[in-house]
């Protein structure tokens, strides 16, 4: 609503246009140039200062507090998640009727979940992870009493279970596991260098078109297979041939295997694909499977 206000927007306007819009959707579900043509002139076009923006109608500005406010839902067209393509339903009962959480609350129970799901991490990490200014994340963090994980760390844990992780004894055994590039261990902290070994830091990864050293990695290129919260090595599913591609830092044994295999069976069987995010596909994962191929 900021850049809507200072493009001349008010919010009785949008007020306006929200009762249009939710009254459209009394008949049922609408995409947006749907709504657009029901809300009967109460679009306003934002012309070129609102383009360069990115705001070029109020539309998306009275859909977005809508959303907010538990009032409609966005329905994916066709039932698929591949696309950035919705319809727009009204949400009844509205599930935030009778939720009392305070803003602020709210931001601490997300940090409470966010440390206990991949602490220790940093106040960056999670200010990234929630979206959240600086003010409002150290704030959010200020309740939990979180403590450094060791003497002159960053990195921050809940005190509960910094003594569970120092009493924690690695496995002797390896323990493989075949992940999503998108998998928690990654995805929350965006800290590949975090999962390597010191040995494995300077390991080449293709990239896009180039290759970069694994340690200098915010996200994975590809799925990850770790072995006891180690990162050890990449994979893909390459659909033409059913099969799973991947490379690794340390030696292939039987155990490893056995473990690409059980994945490249549950994949076939029951998935029929593995993608990395939802525009991926098994043309755009070709150079991707061809690097590893090559290492």
């Amino acid at each position: 609503m900021k850049t809507a206000r200072k493009l001349g927007v008010t919010d009785a306007e949008i007020d306006r246009l929200s009762r249009a819009i939710t009254d459209a959707l009394v008949k049922g579900a609408k995409a947006p140039e749907e709504l657009r043509e029901a809300a009967d002139g109460s679009v306003r076009n934002l012309g070129v200062e609102g383009a360069k923006r990115g705001l070029t109608t109020t539309l998306p500005v009275a859909l977005g507090k809508l959303q907010s406010l538990g009032e409609i839902r966005r329905i994916p067209i066709n039932g698929r998640l591949d696309q950035q393509r919705y319809r727009y339903a009204l949400w009844q009962p509205n599930p935030l009727a009778n939720f009392k959480v305070s803003p602020d609350e709210a931001y601490t129970e997300l940090a409470r979940r966010f440390f206990s799901w991949i602490g220790p991490a940093t106040l960056g990490e999670f200010q990234w992870f929630s979206g959240l200014g600086a003010k409002k994340a150290s704030a959010a963090l200020a309740p939990l009493e979180l403590v450094p994980f060791a003497t002159g760390e960053e990195r921050l844990i809940l005190p509960e279970d910094r003594r569970a992780l120092l009493s924690f004894r690695v496995p002797r055994k390896s323990q493989y596991a075949l992940v999503s590039c998108l998998d928690g261990i990654t995805h929350l902290r965006r800290d590949v260098q975090g999962l390597l070994a010191q040995e494995d830091l300077q390991h080449k990864i293709l990239v896009d078109k180039s290759e970069q050293a694994a340690g200098q990695l915010s996200d994975l290129p590809s799925h990850g297979i770790l072995d006891r919260g180690r990162l050890i090595g990449l994979w893909e599913y390459e659909v033409t041939t059913q099969s799973v591609v991947w490379k690794t830092f340390v030696p292939k044994d039987k155990q490893l295997q056995g473990a690409v295999k059980s994945c490249e069976t549950y994949i076939r069987e029951e998935l029929g694909d593995a993608r990395s995010f939802s525009l991926d596909s098994p043309k755009s994962r070709a150079a991707r499977i061809e690097g590893l191929r090559r290492s």
